[in-house]
């Protein structure tokens, strides 16, 4: 869920960190350090942890043990092979020697001459064998070393269960200060995956403003500092932006329990956002909460829809309110909030006919059965994965007739997230579910911390991120 954003937002870190080490580098202002550089998502969970104290108790030890090792198995392994080579020297002088006893005396200088080129030839390979093996065990010493003390980008993506990679830690000899220069193509860049991404604009925006201004004059001594800094200046502009004050379904429902009144809640949404099918989920929600919900079937236009939410409200087993097809919708409204304050039922979810938001007339029938239902909630649904055409819709229904929450249906499919991100902002309107599923139970209350851990956390768990 949302990985698009996830590797949006890693990326500018990279990129970050890759303009303030190449600067660096030029100003002969950069040093290789040994420890463990931590990834982008690690910071949500070891924001209190030192990384300091886990290099001098953990990984120093651990080098002085790699590096014995490798001098013990180097020099046996050393030992081995003159062994071997003092062996076969032996055996082959004595052929040699045995060879040159028994030639015959007719044989000239020649073969004088011959023999004693290959002892020359025999010796010098021997040596060049001898130098070749010193050279290679040496070789391995050094890659040995190097595993541990000079591990390099090319080794970045080795990265352990708790977030930490294993090399490519940096520091500066002079403190460098990130300033605008740094950040000002790399946010840019930024902005313009966030739109390919369905954010919309002013969402976008305002992120990459807040980002700016939470990095900019921050001092860096080590790469770690870069990737946390741009890690929490990333997670507050976002916690701002999906952070709308507004209250749960259940806590009005209590409510109006207390008042000994139904919470009345008006579904409306243009066709195929799945508006009936999350109705039958909240029915079956509040159901298993101990609430005893209604709903009201004022879909009367659509072929078919009257039979669909009875599916739904037969499946789930709560009682459905409706009328013929091309019956007066508001009326059936009205007749399921009456029928909850009869049979003392806490909840009335109204179903209302899908219609787009450039529709005139439809729009005004549903302002009629707003007037007349008198709801308490009026709740837009649109479709997570359709992106901004889905906070373009939500826009255009708050306008025609004020509503007061967003349900996001197929959040789970959505890869993306620029309607999850930015829906609430652009209306100012809360999120308070999201569809994660097509089965009766696939529906959850919404959580801006819930949507943090999706966005900043390396796993699909519900990591709890630290204030």
């Amino acid at each position: 869920m949302f990985e698009s954003l996830k590797k949006k937002f890693s990326r500018t870190s990279e990129k970050l960190e890759e303009e303030l080490i190449e600067e660096a580098e030029a100003e002969d202002n950069l040093q290789e350090e040994s420890g463990s550089r931590f990834s982008f998502f690690s910071f949500g969970r070891k924001k209190e942890e030192k990384p300091e104290e886990v290099e001098e108790e953990n990984l120093l030890p651990e080098a002085e043990e790699i590096k014995e090792e490798s001098v013990t198995d180097e020099t046996e392994e050393e030992i081995s092979q003159d062994t071997e080579t003092e062996t076969v020297e032996e055996e082959v002088k004595e052929e040699k020697k045995s060879r040159f006893w028994n030639r015959s005396k007719n044989e000239d200088e020649s073969d004088d001459d011959s023999s004693e080129e290959k002892k020359s030839r025999f010796w010098n390979r021997s040596k060049d064998e001898d130098k070749s093996d010193e050279e290679d065990a040496s070789e391995e010493e050094k890659e040995e070393k190097s595993h541990f003390w000079n591990r390099n980008k090319d080794k970045q993506e080795d990265i352990s269960a708790d977030g930490e990679a294993k090399g490519g830690l940096f520091s500066f000899v002079r403190e460098k200060t990130i300033q605008e220069k740094h950040v000002e193509d790399i946010l840019f860049e930024l902005e313009m995956e966030l739109l390919q991404g369905d954010v919309a604009m002013e969402v976008a925006t305002e992120v990459v403003e807040s980002v700016k201004n939470n990095l900019v004059g921050k001092k860096i001594k080590r790469s770690n500092d870069i990737t946390e800094y741009t890690f929490f200046a990333l997670r507050d502009a976002v916690e701002e932006i999906i952070s709308i004050p507004g209250k749960s379904m259940t806590e009005m429902i209590e409510e109006k329990k207390a008042q000994g009144e139904p919470l009345v809640v008006m579904f409306v949404g243009i066709n195929g956002t799945g508006k009936t099918t999350t109705i039958g989920k909240l029915a079956n929600y509040y159901l298993k909460m101990g609430y005893t919900p209604v709903i009201a079937a004022s879909d009367t236009f659509r072929a078919g829809a009257i039979e669909q939410v009875t599916h739904h409200a037969d499946n789930v087993g709560v009682k459905i309110i409706k009328h013929q097809k091309g019956s007066d919708p508001a009326a059936v409204a009205y007749d399921a909030v009456e029928h909850a304050k009869a049979q003392g039922k806490e909840l009335v979810l109204i179903d209302t006919a899908g219609r787009m938001q450039t529709n005139t007339n439809l729009m005004d029938e549903m302002k009629k059965i707003k007037r007349v239902s008198n709801p308490d909630l009026v709740i837009f649904v649109g479709d997570a994965i359709t992106g901004n055409d889905a906070t373009e819709q939500a826009r255009k229904f708050n306008e025609a007739i004020d509503i007061d929450g967003v349900i996001l249906t197929k959040a789970d499919a959505d890869s993306k997230g620029g309607a999850s991100l930015s829906i609430g902002y652009v209306i100012q309107k809360p999120i308070m579910f999201l569809g994660v599923g097509q089965g009766y139970d696939d529906i959850m209350e919404y959580d801006p911390q819930w949507m943090l851990n999706q966005l900043f956390s390396d796993d699909d768990e519900k990591i709890a991120v630290e204030d």
